[in-house]
């Protein structure tokens, strides 16, 4: 997949994401605001050009960490991104595994969150 169509799936869980915490799916919202971040983290990622297999891609931890080795550590994008990316696949972790409902508050975060995710590395490419 290249970068143009992640960040067009990013935007589409964006908007997914905001449909559902308008339904008052918190624990939907929470998946689907994680998988915009995630898009976006990869789609900027072969933006910025770092050397990062297409397996790194593949899991969770191994993007979260290379979005942290290559673009935050190297300054190329803001640490509070890295942090937001982060907390957003905790909150995915309880509302996909754990059973437990997500607070309105935590799920409506977590939409915003993903909203400025995209737009700031959309804004500022790395």
């Amino acid at each position: 997949m290249n970068a143009d169509e992640l960040w067009s799936k990013a935007r589409q869980a964006a908007t997914s994401a905001r449909l559902l915490l308008n339904a008052g799916d918190t624990s939907g919202a929470c998946n689907r605001a994680y998988y915009a971040m995630f898009d976006a983290a990869w789609a900027a990622l072969l933006t910025s050009g770092a050397s990062v297999s297409s397996e790194m891609g593949k899991t969770h931890s191994g993007l979260i960490h290379a979005f942290s080795q290559h673009l935050v550590k190297t300054a190329l994008v803001p640490k509070e991104l890295g942090q937001s990316l982060a907390r957003a696949h905790e909150l995915r972790l309880v509302a996909d595994y754990t059973g437990d409902q997500v607070q309105a508050i935590d799920a409506r975060a977590a939409v915003e969150r993903a909203e400025q995710f995209i737009a700031a590395l959309k804004a500022s490419p790395p």
